[in-house]
């Protein structure tokens, strides 16, 4: 692909959703600032930590950067949603605030962008840090694998559904600059919840236009405890049955559209494992009674699914002896 550097520079805005992770943050804006590409916007938007971060966002003394602080907490989906609807670039892109960006990430991605109307989105691969910043050499090869990104050729893909919302392997939320016109950001309803990301993917399949694939690791991701993820105890308990609930809307949906036919028997599986995962949760959360009409639904369909019916049968054990039992049975 031919790329002339000396065209004009569109703006780009850099959206960091941020709550009480000043250090980390720090990092991300240092990130963004210290980009080759110049023709930025900073969009810090702060979802009421209880520390405002204000100070360290003026320590920049960068006039590129737009603060806003939410008066209260409205949760993670809306305060990434807000910092995308003020964005004012031809093209976005997500910056978590414990990510860490390359200095040449957007030089490298955003001309490919420019050179080719027919792409509304360009992405890359990326580097496993972990909590000190330090990469996770055996992680890293473990996540590009993992999303199926080793199998990529570099270039553009007109058809992108396997790539997006099979594999998974376009990181929209850290590794990807997307064309801000083609996206309407009121069509992600909030029962997206942590599934944004992927939902947006899913607006951008459906687009009609291509994705391109940078198959260089321009960004570094953090691996750490205060990520869904790595949570234990109750929290771990409450970020799966999120997590669960997000999956259920996202997969149903796909499930029902026309255009991804080929591939609702794996939109059908994921959903109904996300019945369950549901269903474990609201068991170890004690909602017996709400629980079990997730499993009936999956054996409904799956008439011998083991997790499930080891799930189900625990549904019926005495609380304390259940809960010791559910570790076998969690996702």
């Amino acid at each position: 692909m031919f790329i002339n550097s000396e065209l004009p520079q569109p703006l780009v805005s850099v959206v960091i959703p941020t709550y009480n992770r000043p250090e980390y943050l720090k990092q991300a804006i240092a990130s963004a600032v210290k980009q080759k590409y110049q023709n930025i916007e900073i969009i810090v938007s702060d979802n009421c930590s209880p520390e405002n971060p204000l100070g360290i966002v003026e320590s920049f003394g960068d006039s590129r950067i737009r603060f806003w602080r939410q008066p209260q907490n409205i949760g993670m989906i809306a305060n990434q949603m807000y910092a995308f609807k003020i964005a004012r670039g031809k093209y976005i892109a997500s910056l978590h605030d414990d990510d860490i960006w390359n200095e040449d990430f957007l030089k490298k991605l955003v001309p490919i962008l420019e050179a080719d109307s027919e792409l509304i989105l360009a992405f890359c691969d990326q580097y496993i840090i972990d909590a000190q910043g330090k990469i996770n050499y055996s992680g890293t090869e473990e996540n590009t694998r993992g999303f199926q990104r080793h199998k990529l050729a570099q270039g553009a893909y007109k058809d992108f559904y396997k790539i997006g919302l099979v594999n998974k392997s376009i990181p929209t939320a850290a590794a990807c600059v997307i064309r801000n016109e083609f996206i309407n950001w009121d069509d992600i309803p909030p029962e997206v919840g942590g599934m944004w990301d992927l939902y947006l993917t899913y607006l951008c399949c459906i687009s009609g236009y291509g994705a391109y694939y940078y198959p260089e690791r321009l960004t570094q991701y953090r691996a750490h405890e205060q990520t869904d993820t790595m949570l234990s105890g109750y929290r771990d308990v409450q970020a799966k049955i999120r997590k669960a609930k997000s999956e259920l809307f996202c997969y149903k949906l796909w499930m029902e559209d026309t255009r991804l036919q080929e591939f609702k028997p794996f939109f059908q599986q994921k959903w109904l494992e996300a019945n369950t995962t549901l269903a474990i949760g609201l068991l170890r959360s004690k909602q017996t009674d709400v629980a079990r009409p997730y499993l009936w639904q999956v054996l409904n369909k799956q008439k011998f699914n083991l997790r499930t019916i080891t799930a189900l049968a625990l549904s019926f054990i005495p609380q304390p002896l259940a809960n010791q039992l559910l570790g076998l049975a969690k996702s």
